[in-house]
């Protein structure tokens, strides 16, 4: 099946930007979606109007949330600006409001009871979540040289803002932490014997780092137990575990643990930053 020589143009825009892999996934999904509501007119002989029809029908047809409708129009307001160079001031649609929650916070208590009834490095995922304040991304994301067991510190690489940080390193799971490295480099050296080895770098990277990538070091921690072929560069890689795998195992152990508040992955760092404001430190506790 050929390429739509327009998206491929939108693509590569989002990539001269060096926008996110998981934007470029939603602006081109939403770009799509708004095309074939259509009746698959070129964006180019569209307007306002039609842009206000899809972003109705998003709202009173499919009921999504305001956080939903904001994406699409950022989606579709980038095309007109960036690649059409379309003027949409007079659009008569704004962004929403989307409505403010109260994070949900548990107790330490709590999260070491959920985190006890998870297992091996999903286990240690959560225990990072809690002990570290990391967001679930920037976990799954860690590479084995972000760790330095020497300054007790986490090197979070683009986190959120696309922000480099770093974060303490709780002692209690330095040993759990090795193991793992022990777990990734197993791995990696039988992907070497296969012929591989490559890790998974953001857009063009490789080019720059080559055979780097083969490096020990830039392997992620929590690396899956298949290999891919990378998105964007082509080549055959070993990416990080999916978010989606940790959450069912989050999800069984709330379950299990009679819990009955809403606990995502990051109800773990809203309440490390709970309790380090009340002067304690969740990296202390071993779960």
């Amino acid at each position: 099946m050929s390429k739509s020589p327009f998206l491929e143009s939108v693509r590569a825009e989002i990539r001269t930007r060096h926008y996110s892999y998981q934007t470029e996934k939603t602006y081109l999904y939403w770009i799509k979606c708004f095309i074939r509501f259509n009746d698959y007119k070129h964006p180019e002989v569209m307007g306002n109007f039609e842009i206000e029809r899809f972003l109705t029908h998003l709202a009173i047809n499919k009921q999504v949330s305001a956080a939903t409708q904001n994406q699409a129009l950022c989606a579709i307001i980038f095309v007109y600006k960036n690649i059409l160079k379309k003027n949409t001031d007079n659009l008569n649609f704004r962004f929403t409001k989307c409505q403010i929650s109260m994070p949900v916070v548990i107790s330490q208590q709590e999260a070491v009871s959920i985190i006890n009834l998870m297992s091996g490095k999903y286990q240690l995922i959560c225990s990072l979540l809690f002990g570290a304040g990391l967001r679930i991304n920037e976990a799954l994301r860690l590479r084995i040289k972000d760790l330095d067991f020497n300054n007790q510190s986490i090197f979070i690489f683009r986190g959120k803002g696309n922000k480099d940080r770093y974060t303490l390193l709780p002692a209690s799971l330095v040993s759990k932490l090795k193991n793992q490295i022990d777990c990734a480099t197993r791995l990696h050296h039988k992907d070497i014997s296969d012929g591989y080895g490559l890790t998974s770098f953001p857009i063009s990277l490789i080019k720059k780092y080559g055979n780097a990538a083969k490096d020990l070091s830039w392997q992620y921690l929590f690396a899956s137990s298949t290999r891919c072929v990378h998105p964007q560069d082509g080549y055959i890689c070993r990416h990080h575990i999916h978010e989606s795998a940790f959450r069912k195992q989050l999800r069984k152990a709330v379950l299990e643990s009679g819990i009955r508040k809403r606990v995502t992955a990051h109800t773990f760092r809203h309440s490390f930053a709970e309790i380090l404001r009340n002067g304690n430190c969740p990296g202390v506790t071993r779960p």
